[in-house]
């Protein structure tokens, strides 16, 4: 019954779409019926409502539809969503401000003379529009009107001419910032978390160990990191078009001639050209560079494109009047005084120590008031002018309305279809597909198109992604990122605007275009630009770093990078410091020698033994490496061998699990059946599907190879060797590096120590006076200062017992006085080996310590270097198969 209800889910789903029902309410539409017709067939026919559903019952989906809904409107980690409506309104504002119609000008004018210039320039302002307005609707019907006719009277090919149009109106799709990839990226985040733990059990099952190593879990992802994936993408679209464009006009020169400019090419139209070009470029480089280098998050990247948005508004409003561009020139000068603040004196409003600290910041608080003024004074203009603001308030509240509904109707949806078993349905449909991961995603994509044919991105993205994700995202031979596969979808998706008969850019364009360009014009128009899409999704699908990489390269060059001890970075690192072992490893050997040969006899024991064993752990690196590679190379040995086995051994695994659920499923029901005795005929029915079931499962663990166990334990056993190898040399290269750092740090310490001399004296004349919680205080607070100071634990210990003196119930002065006494000796040691040691030792460890801080203490050190950040961004950007640890 599970099935038919299920079946009747989506004949509702498709019947209400088909008859022009609002998707808003189509999809909560169908949940709620189908969920009500279940539950009351449950209740009628087995005195359960609960007895039709695959998973829970109707209570279960509707605390589901609960969380929901608690999740986009109050969980505060959520917050992704927020960026929607202000990437909205900095769109609409900047279309209903005519900015789009002087790009289209002005670019038609400067390429125009090249032959198909004209087409090309559509292209190249469609991605600018993309990457500041997003609204595929106005962009499409902004060019429809503005270049269409021109491209017509120039006698274009209608085809070539109304498809450039609406492809390139199709770019805001995936060109950052983007709706779509903002739902994508919510979407992916929930996805994310069931795949994870799906893996955690796939890998407790395989392996028997509890828990899985951090590096293997699936890597989430944020709106941010899915503009920065496909930022390349995007990139690449645009100039596939161009190329395709290009091409077709030296082939074709009659179907896109060049369109000469009756004007001159002075300095009068390159400042229009600048004008038109560089306030949208500035407001792209704002808005996508300010999350690119990790200064503003996406929803504050949103509110600064917002703002841009108006006071762009206001002088494009006002165009031609004496004090047009009064607010613009009034908000650049107040940026531009407040980065100069910035970068001459640290603003920091909840640490203002100083009397300068607090003049710096009334300057910087008059900027912002300036800027203040300039925002609300184009604000103003807007409101006034042709009631501009009010209008795209609108349309900002209907754009977001409308997204944020058909979000909570596709969870209810969702929840529907995971509840009749529709997931597991899909789950084992894409599993039993022969091929692996690329067969399942292929499907995935193929279904995604044809959905495209007749549903809208939000309903493909809300609907379809929650359920297939976290099976791609499961598969550990592919072990793709979200990122990856997020952009993978966008670019699918964004063919769902022109595919006939329901693509939207072709809707849009047709109720500007002129009687004379036909339909089927407009259908063959698009044709090459969907083969061009699919071209770029084949592109990007072979070469993950084309999205990766972006991401990767942020995440380890910000202000909030991983240290290199992540264990997601160690593969990358290692492989990197290997390969610089093998081309650097004589000066390494080299600079060890030379160490050997410093004078460490005045050190401490302890330091000088930790010096001499940290050279011995450098030495043996070497010897770490060779044992790397050769447990590396036993395990790739047997890798070729043992592939196809442990494949075939996991899908038998696999099999046999899923009828280890269904046995239980048939248990329960039979439990329910006999109970009641009143279907005979049905409990004989599931007896004898338990039996049958039964018996697959033994043939199932019958068709295990032999040679199973026995090869398994031989790869595990080479595959913990290789992994022992790899924890040993990390021990190694840990402490044949630390033992160093610490003890530069000490020498370079000695200034600080000595500075604390006389202080540490005077505790022997506090200590003699009458107040002693005084004494107890100035005791720790030097003692603090000290205890900050590397290698001098032994005198703080003992003003530690000093203290402890002080703060007995009958307090022994005497006892702290002779504590302090051993700590001034102890200071007194201290610095007389300090002080030489500057002088003789320090530039020699410093020499060391150079060169071997990028490959034996890269581990250690706070953050990746940026030449070693680069080459670990472009090792983790490629997906690595990680199979054989499961």
């Amino acid at each position: 019954m599970e099935l038919f209800f299920l079946f009747l889910l989506l004949v509702i789903m498709a019947g209400a779409l088909a008859s022009g029902f609002p998707v808003a309410f189509a999809l909560p539409g169908s949940a709620i019926l189908t969920i009500s017709l279940a539950a009351l067939a449950g209740y009628l026919f087995a005195g359960d409502p609960s007895a039709y559903f695959s998973q829970g019952g109707p209570v279960d989906w509707l605390t589901a539809g609960v969380t929901n809904f608690r999740g986009v409107y109050w969980e505060v980690e959520r917050d992704t969503l927020i960026a929607i409506p202000l990437f909205v309104f900095m769109g609409i504002m900047l279309q209903r401000s005519r900015i789009a119609e002087d790009l289209l000008v002005t670019m038609a004018q400067l390429f125009g003379p090249v032959r198909g210039g004209l087409g090309m320039s559509v292209v190249f302002v469609g991605a600018l529009l993309a990457a500041t307005t997003g609204i595929v609707g106005a962009t499409v019907v902004a060019m429809g009107l503005i270049s269409l006719p021109a491209m017509l009277r120039n006698n274009y090919s209608h085809p070539l001419a109304t498809g450039t149009i609406a492809a390139s109106g199709t770019l805001g799709q995936i060109i950052p910032p983007s709706i779509v990839l903002i739902i994508l990226a919510d979407q992916l985040a929930g996805a994310v978390d069931q795949a994870s733990n799906a893996r955690k059990a796939l890998y407790k099952a395989g392996t028997g160990e509890l828990a899985m190593p951090s590096e293997f879990g699936v890597a989430s992802t944020s709106a941010g990191e899915m503009f920065l994936g496909a930022f390349v993408p995007g990139l690449i679209l645009v100039g596939v078009y161009m190329v395709f464009i290009a091409i077709y006009a030296v082939i074709r020169p009659k179907a896109a001639p060049s369109v000469p400019y009756d004007g001159e090419y002075d300095l009068r139209f390159a400042g229009r050209v600048a004008l038109a070009l560089v306030p949208p470029l500035t407001l792209i480089f704002v808005v996508l560079g300010s999350i690119i280098m990790g200064i503003a998050t996406v929803n504050q990247a949103g509110a600064i494109g917002a703002a841009g948005a108006i006071i762009m508004a206001g002088y494009r409003l006002r165009e031609g009047h004496p004090r047009a561009y009064w607010p613009a020139t009034l908000a650049v000068l107040s940026i531009a005084a407040i980065i100069t603040i910035t970068r001459l004196h640290p603003i920091n409003i909840k640490n203002l120590a100083t009397e300068a600290d607090m003049v710096w910041l009334l300057i910087a608080l008059s900027a912002v008031a300036v800027f203040l003024v300039a925002l609300i004074w184009s604000g103003w203009r807007t409101l006034r002018i042709e009631d501009t603001l009010r209008g795209v308030m609108i349309e900002t509240a209907k754009t977001t309305s409308l997204v944020f509904i058909i979000l909570l109707g596709a969870a209810m949806l969702t929840a529907a279809f995971r509840a009749f078993g529709g997931e597991e349905l899909v789950r084992e449909f894409l599993t039993s597909l022969p091929g692996g991961f690329w067969a399942q995603f292929v499907i995935v994509m193929a279904v995604i198109f044809i959905l495209g044919f007749f549903l809208d991105f939000i309903e493909i993205a809300v609907v379809v992604v929650p359920i297939v994700a976290p099976i791609l995202l499961l598969d550990p031979s592919a072990n793709v990122t979200a990122v990856w596969l997020g952009v993978m979808i966008g670019l699918n998706i964004q063919t769902s605007f022109l595919t006939p008969p329901f693509g939207f850019a072709l809707f849009y364009l047709r109720g500007v275009a002129p009687a004379v360009v036909k339909t089927i014009s407009m259908y063959k128009g698009v044709v090459p630009f969907i083969a061009l899409q699919l071209l770029a999704l084949v592109v990007v699908g072979l070469y993950p770093p084309l999205v990766n990489y972006l991401p990767t390269r942020m995440s380890l060059l910000g202000e909030t990078a991983p240290p290199p001890l992540n264990p997601r970075l160690q593969y990358c690192i290692e492989g990197y410091v290997f390969e610089a072992f093998r081309t650097d490893g004589e000066r390494i050997r080299s600079a060890i020698e030379t160490a050997r040969g410093l004078d460490v006899s005045y050190l401490p024991k302890k330091s000088g033994s930790e010096f001499k064993g940290a050279l011995d752990k450098a030495e043996s690196v070497f010897a770490r490496l060779d044992a790397i590679e050769q447990a590396e190379t036993a395990r790739n040995g047997r890798v070729d061998a043992y592939r196809p086995l442990h494949a075939q051994v996991r899908g038998i695994q696999a099999d046999i699990a899923k009828i280890d659920r269904e046995l239980k499923e048939l248990d329960r029901e039979l439990d329910r059946v006999s109970r009641t005795g009143t279907e005979p005929a049905r409990q004989e029915a599931l007896e004898s599907r338990i039996e049958a079931l039964k018996a697959e499962r033994a043939e199932l663990t019958a068709a295990i190879p032999q040679n199973w166990d026995a090869e398994h334990k031989a790869f595990q056993k080479l595959q913990k060797a290789e992994t022992a190898a790899r924890r040993t040399y990390r021990r190694t290269v840990d402490d044949a590096y630390e033992p160093i750092a610490n003890l530069i740090a000490a020498i370079e310490d000695s200034a600080s120590l000595a500075a604390l001399e006389s202080e540490v004296r005077g505790l022997l004349q506090v200590i003699q006076g009458p107040d002693t919680a005084q004494a107890v205080a100035r005791v720790s607070e030097v003692r603090g200062r000290v205890g900050k100071i590397e290698g001098a634990r032994a005198i703080a210990s003992q003003l530690a017992k000093a203290r402890r003196e002080l703060r007995r119930r009958t307090p022994q002065p005497e006892k702290a006085r002779a504590a302090i006494e051993k700590a001034i000796q102890a200071l007194q040691e201290d610095l007389s080996w300090r002080q030489r040691a500057v002088r003789e030792l320090l530039p020699g460890l410093q020499a060391y310590e150079a060169t071997i801080r990028d490959t034996i203490g890269l581990r250690r050190q706070p953050r990746l270097p940026r030449e070693q950040a680069l080459e670990i961004a472009g090792c983790n950007s490629v997906h690595r198969d990680i199979s054989l640890s499961f």
